[in-house]
């Protein structure tokens, strides 16, 4: 179609350009679920490709022993609190029981409950007994120098690894830094950016005059994550259920195989046996617009044939496996060790667990006393060889070691194994980047958009915005015309 002006076309020429419009989503996580409905909400014909047998990504729910168990993601922030009440989940919305966090892999096999005063576990009091109990004599005094040095007053350190070593010491990093960025970024803190992590933190360092100070001044109480009564999956589902009553067509276990531009339309051949009405191969479908939505490998193999521009810089994901336990086990009705644990990075197998039925009432409620719910991850070459029952064992047996609780192998009632591929965060160095310039060469192609963990950062709440942000650009081609997206 011609460009218009969108504040002077007619309505109804809008909404007849809008349902001429079809659209394709590869990929059927959250990003895609919300490109798909950002595009559908509008009247434009979207089909959702999904290449496994459920939606959703890390944000999946099972059913173990009777209960809703989250085996990836299992909070919100409240910068998602738009997309969930429109969805009506509004009153599902639920504070954390528990928000501790304990670090074990300590000198000794010790463990301790971490600071609630830091940031990515830079404390603003070394004094505290938590802290104490971590650095030890000797660290704790190493730490307390930092008031002394001067600060930096032209430039900053961008690097957090090399920031918290030169003012607090090597005992600071790796017994609160380390765990805590592991077990939130999945990475690091050599490869973390402190402007993307903590804003405003170096800035802070010049005014105070200290790193304690800093964290001191930005610290702040920010509303917290919440979760959902009933796990996850009730945000998928939510979201598929109000793709198909806008008329969108979901497909799980339909790979898309190749994209293929011809003429001003995108042909896209799938696996789907959904879709085959031969004996042969499925027969490809036609669209104005593709959204790829996958994970970063996936799209990478879809959009190399096709965008000339993009480098072939592929990150090295993070890849996990999940293992959630159900246990009898009365010793943990008294959340010995929080919420979670995260680990000493090089301590032990697992990289940490969650006890899920201390942090969240509502499934302790539906627990009952003396049963619960743990989630212990593992980087995947640790358990890669291992069957089901073997990795259950070992989850079984770092949950005893994290929790301080032994768990006896009779009274496991069940167990759940998941895999995912974590992008890398956002605040690695080096990662913004990489993802506007993955961006620029994919949206130069016409009718081609991609989004995903891998170019937002894998956080829900920088995937949801960046994927309604990555439909917007497409609608507004679809109904307005190229010039528009750019308004």
């Amino acid at each position: 179609m011609t460009a218009a002006d969108p504040g002077s076309a007619p309505l109804d020429e809008l909404a007849d350009d809008a349902a001429a419009a079809r659209v394709a989503v590869v990929g059927g996580g959250v990003a895609g679920l919300v490109a798909a409905l950002e595009c559908a909400k509008v009247g434009i014909r979207v089909t959702l490709f999904e290449a496994s047998g459920s939606l959703g990504g890390t944000a999946r729910t099972v059913e173990l022993d009777g209960l809703p168990v989250d085996l990836g993601t299992d909070s919100l922030t409240p910068a998602l609190d738009g997309l969930v009440h429109d969805l009506g989940l509004g009153s599902a919305l639920v504070a954390p029981q528990v928000t501790t966090r304990w670090v074990a892999g300590l000198a000794g096999g010790d463990a301790a409950p971490l600071p609630d005063d830091t940031i990515l576990g830079i404390p603003e009091n070394m004094f505290s007994e938590a802290s104490r109990r971590i650095l030890g004599v000797g660290g704790t005094w190493r730490a307390y120098l930092d008031r002394l040095r001067p600060p930096l007053t032209i430039g900053h350190e961008q690097n957090l690894a090399k920031l918290v070593r030169t003012r607090m010491g090597h005992k600071t990093l790796d017994r609160l830094v380390a765990p805590l960025t592991s077990g939130v970024y999945g990475t690091t803190p050599e490869v973390i950016d402190v402007d993307l992590a903590a804003p405003g933190l170096n800035a802070a360092l010049t005014r105070t005059g200290s790193l304690s100070g800093a964290v001191a001044a930005v610290r702040g109480e920010a509303p917290g994550a919440r979760g959902l009564v009933g796990g996850m999956s009730r945000l998928t589902d939510a979201l598929a259920q109000r793709l198909e009553r806008l008329g969108a067509v979901v497909r799980v276990d339909a790979a898309v195989t190749v994209l293929e531009r011809t003429g001003d339309a995108w042909t896209v051949h799938t696996d789907d046996a959904e879709l085959d009405t031969t004996a042969g191969p499925p027969a490809p479908q036609t669209f104005d617009a593709v959204i790829v939505a996958c994970d970063e490998a996936a799209a990478r193999g879809l959009l190399a044939p096709v965008v000339p521009a993009l480098e072939p810089e592929p990150s090295a994901p993070q890849r996990i496996e999940t293992v959630a336990l159900v246990v009898d086990a009365a010793a943990l009705d008294g959340q010995p060790r929080g919420a979670e644990v995260v680990t000493v990075p090089g301590s032990g197998v697992a990289a940490g667990a969650v006890h899920l039925t201390a942090k969240w009432g509502w499934l302790a409620r539906l627990a009952g006393p003396g049963r619960h719910v743990v989630r212990v991850a593992f980087p995947a070459p640790a358990v890669a060889g291992l069957g089901d029952a073997e990795a259950a064992q070992s989850a079984r047996e770092a949950a005893s070691a994290l929790f301080g609780v032994a768990f006896d192998p009779t009274r496991v009632r069940a167990s759940h194994r998941a895999r995912f591929t974590l992008a890398p965060p956002f605040a690695v160095q080096g990662r913004r980047a990489l993802a506007a310039r993955a961006r620029a060469a994919v949206e130069a192609v016409p009718g081609l958009a991609v989004t995903g963990g891998w170019l937002s950062g894998s956080g829900l709440a920088q995937v949801v915005p960046d994927a309604a942000a990555t439909a917007d650009r497409v609608r507004r081609r679809a109904v307005f015309g190229e010039d528009a997206a750019a308004r």
